[in-house]
């Protein structure tokens, strides 16, 4: 659901991009069929798409701000992207002077990796890069500057747009121009895409570790006790008191991380002068109370079942 077109060349690199993100949701043959129509050209504008995709029964998401270019040290970088079940399927080129590289990634691996030295290079649907290519050849002068290509890419993907719904009428430009041979550029685009891949790879483990503790603190927040015995009194110091957990409760921090557990004791507070070991200690109408006299009791500790 994109349209990026690249030109890469002794001038430099310049690269204009849809902004165009499509999301839908639905049973896969009709989704199916649904994409062979887009992809062919039977559906033609953004009206035909959300009707029919109604009449299949699926739902659709369509913004037109997505970033799909981005400066990576001196060399411009653009990504499609497909996001699956399990993994996201990406699509990339590095364009810099003199060079460029395409890579297709699942995740965060490698799948290939090419190397080039100069063209013009499209991504996008198979009815959307034959359009380009057609307009591009109607369009192009190679003596154009850099800007100028942009803008004439630009040009072209606003009338694609018109043709299609696979992709957006909003565009940006970017363009990079260091002084480099062939050889340079080549350096510079294997050091450069390296490290980017490296960056996408502690994204993906930070983003993992990120659902993890979501996951952990959903569970967690399941298991607080707001009603129940919690345990008994064993020492008493003045207004803080020792408490003994139970053989079905656990004390968390904030973090969720386990500070005592069953059979241990834990630090709590009272004003009631009435306080004797042994007494119960209870949740009651989710307030924390001694269980003969509804005392009320205080602690910094997150209570839960096990």
């Amino acid at each position: 659901m994109s349209l990026i077109i690249a030109y890469v060349g002794k001038k430099g690199c310049v690269m204009a991009g849809d902004k165009r993100k499509i999301g839908y949701f639905g049973d896969k043959e009709n989704l199916e069929i649904l994409e062979k129509e887009l992809y062919d050209g039977t559906i033609s504008n953004d009206d035909d798409f959300d009707k029919r995709a109604g009449e299949l029964g699926i739902s659709i998401k369509i913004t037109d701000d997505a970033n799909k270019l981005k400066i990576v040290g001196n060399t411009v970088r653009g990504e499609v992207s497909n996001k699956g079940t399990f993994e996201t399927k990406r699509k990339r080129i590095y364009g810099t002077t003199n060079g460029y590289q395409i890579l297709e990634l699942l995740g965060s691996d490698t799948v290939s990796r090419k190397a080039g030295e100069k063209g013009i290079i499209i991504f996008g649907n198979k009815f959307a890069k034959q359009k380009a290519e057609t307009l591009i050849g109607r369009k192009w002068k190679p003596s154009q500057s850099l800007r100028y290509m942009g803008e004439t890419f630009a040009q072209v993907i606003e009338e694609i747009a018109s043709k299609t719904p696979t992709v957006g009428k909003y565009t940006d430009i970017l363009i990079q121009e260091p002084k480099y041979d062939k050889m340079q550029a080549q350096s510079h685009l294997n050091i450069t895409i390296d490290h980017d891949i490296k960056v996408l790879i502690k994204f993906r483990q930070d983003l993992t570790e990120q659902i993890v503790q979501q996951n952990l603190e959903i569970e967690m927040v399941n298991k607080i006790i707001d009603k129940g015995d919690i345990g008994r009194v064993v020492a008493i110091d003045g207004n803080m008191l020792q408490v003994q957990l139970n053989d079905k409760t656990q004390a968390m921090d904030g973090n969720w991380k386990q500070l005592a557990g069953p059979g241990q004791n834990v630090l709590m507070f009272t004003e009631s002068d009435n306080v004797k070991v042994g007494d119960k200690v209870v949740i009651e109408n989710e307030d924390l109370c001694l269980k003969k006299d509804k005392s009320s009791l205080t602690c910094d500790i997150i209570l839960c079942s096990l």
